[in-house]
């Protein structure tokens, strides 16, 4: 059984529910739309986020109708992220698969992802629950933000480790923050839950986004992305970072010249990859996903004993230790 299976374990009719109603949540009779979701729905992955919501949901409450509609929201949400994201950064593929832009175009990919982002807000509003509502629209404008601020942060002057978690807990954190807060908003959960899950769904999600940043800089052909992919778009992460500021200015001298004028060939995204392993910056990154994968599961220390409070420490040994 994969660990997905397993996390799936306590919530495996709610899930069922989830996946049952999600197509109906992003009907239309627009037959090209109609085709694109058709497409994505495929192509779907892990659904880490709508587990999340559910999880976070169960181990406070009974999952309701208001949790599936939450879930919904967050995942279409991070859809259209997703398809706006492959536009911006070019991307023709991803999960192995050609990306919406590589399959139709970017004029198609763009207003596919409109429609997934008003489709969200359609959900969030079906929760009749302000609070939920408030978290899914905050999301949306923190995706917005994180986005343009590793636009204006390419330049390795501007680059640092502080700028690199403002980054990724705006890109990323934050909306698994929001997972955990939408599931136990939905079944009334007090402050402190509300909280605990909240924090546990930030510190994943920057363990998440972490070990994504390492993929980058391997071998591994599981991914979905070709190596190097978030050099090449002019993404300086962590573990760059890391090795750019702790070696000698000779050695680094050539990599720094090589950033600044965008000269990403093979060679030198070779070149560059040896530079971060030998450096410590890999190692660094590690230690740094575990330090936020044991703080995720700290926050759930004041919940009792389950099969699901076991199933969200699952997610995070998950998140820390995928191959894709």
């Amino acid at each position: 059984m994969s660990f997905i299976d397993n996390i799936k374990k306590p919530i495996q009719m709610e899930m069922q529910l989830f996946a049952k109603t999600f197509g109906e949540a992003i009907d239309t009779d627009n037959q090209l739309l109609l085709e694109v979701n058709d497409y994505m729905l495929l192509k779907r992955g892990k659904q880490l986020r709508p587990l999340l919501t559910i999880l976070s949901a169960k181990i406070c409450g009974e999952v309701n109708k208001q949790t599936i509609f939450g879930a919904h929201s967050l995942e279409l949400l991070h859809t259209a992220s997703l398809i706006h994201d492959d536009v911006v950064d070019d991307t023709l593929e991803r999960r192995g698969k050609p990306s919406i832009n590589a399959m139709w175009n970017n004029k198609i990919a763009v207003f596919s992802g409109d429609y997934m982002f008003s489709k969200s807000l359609s959900c969030a509003i079906k929760t009749n629950n302000l609070a939920i509502l408030k978290s899914v629209s905050d999301i949306g404008s923190q995706l917005t933000d994180g986005e343009l601020l590793q636009l204006v942060n390419t330049e390795i002057s501007k680059t640092s480790e502080k700028n690199y978690f403002t980054i990724i807990r705006k890109k990323t954190a934050q909306l698994f923050a929001s997972c955990g807060e939408v599931g136990a908003l939905s079944v009334n959960a007090d402050e402190k839950s509300v909280e605990h899950l909240r924090n546990f769904g930030e510190y994943l999600g920057i363990s998440f986004q972490i070990k994504d940043d390492i993929f980058d800089y391997s071998e591994n052909t599981l991914i979905g992305k070709p190596t190097g992919n978030d050099l090449r778009d002019g993404k300086v992460t962590l573990p760059l970072i890391y090795s750019l500021y702790h070696s000698d200015e000779g050695e680094k001298k050539e990599i720094l010249r090589w950033i600044d004028k965008k000269d990403f060939s093979p060679e030198n995204i070779h070149t560059i990859t040896r530079f971060a392993h030998d450096n410590g910056g890999i190692d660094y990154s590690i230690k740094q996903m575990e330090l936020y994968k044991n703080k995720a599961i700290e926050e759930l220390n004041s919940f009792a004993e389950s099969d699901v409070k076991q199933s969200l420490i699952l997610c995070a040994e998950y998140v820390a230790s995928r191959d894709f």
